[in-house]
């Protein structure tokens, strides 16, 4: 989820390579080319413009057998900019006043108001998915408007999970952990069954994110 209006402000095969190189954590360019569509050259050339421009860096993977250092390309502290925040300042410092004016729970309180408020507006959106996975994408979709960018995944071993890599209440976290757990009920009631949190660390194997594991999926039972 680019910040409102960027999509439409920069080149589609920019917005493409960002997106692709937020999930993957850092490609080379055969692999973007493959994956993106379009030739080498083209997609380098792309590449190095971001570079130019501070979005993207450059960095050499030593190869595991004999040859040379591949050289992959990954998003710059810049692109973080891309990514909304949810005005992480101005949110903290009025969670703090709350706690000053209104005792030690009150930012909890607050939150769990919010998460209350989110949970009845989406209901309604999604009262006429027809299974789990629809509703799980749904509600994807909808977390992906206030600021989140979340791929969905499903394979018959592993079910269905929501794979997490931006979240714009993130700062807000980090200083109030409690809110996690407030969002995750408000995800569990929305889809009526449990949903599993993983937090999965950053590595070769690309960017650190966070995993919603759904735990059922199925036709709808009405309930």
């Amino acid at each position: 989820m680019f910040l409102p209006g960027f999509r439409e402000l920069v080149k589609d095969g920019w917005v493409k390579i960002l997106d692709e190189l937020k999930v993957s954590g850092g490609l080379p360019v055969p692999e973007l080319s493959r994956r993106l569509g379009g030739s080498y050259m083209g997609m380098k050339d792309q590449c190095d413009r971001l570079v130019k421009l501070g979005y993207l860096e450059r960095w050499r993977l030593p190869r595991q057998e004999v040859g040379r250092p591949e050289i992959m390309y990954r998003l710059a502290a810049k692109a973080d900019a891309i990514f909304p925040q949810a005005g992480v300042s101005l949110s903290l410092e009025l969670l703090e006043a709350a706690r000053s004016l209104f005792g030690d729970t009150a930012p909890e309180r607050l939150l769990m108001q919010y998460f209350g408020e989110l949970r009845e507006r989406w209901r309604p959106k999604l009262a006429k998915a027809r299974s789990m996975v629809e509703r799980a994408t749904l509600l994807s979709a909808l977390r992906e408007k206030e600021g989140c960018f979340a791929r969905c995944k499903y394979d018959p071993a592993k079910g269905f999970r929501i794979e997490e890599y931006h979240h714009p209440l993130h700062a807000v976290f980090a200083v109030y952990p409690g809110a996690i757990n407030l969002e995750l009920r408000m995800m569990e009631e929305l889809l009526g069954t449990r949903v599993q949190r993983k937090e999965i660390a950053g590595g070769r194997g690309g960017p650190a994110r966070i995993d919603y594991e759904v735990a059922t999926l199925g036709v709808r039972d009405g309930g």
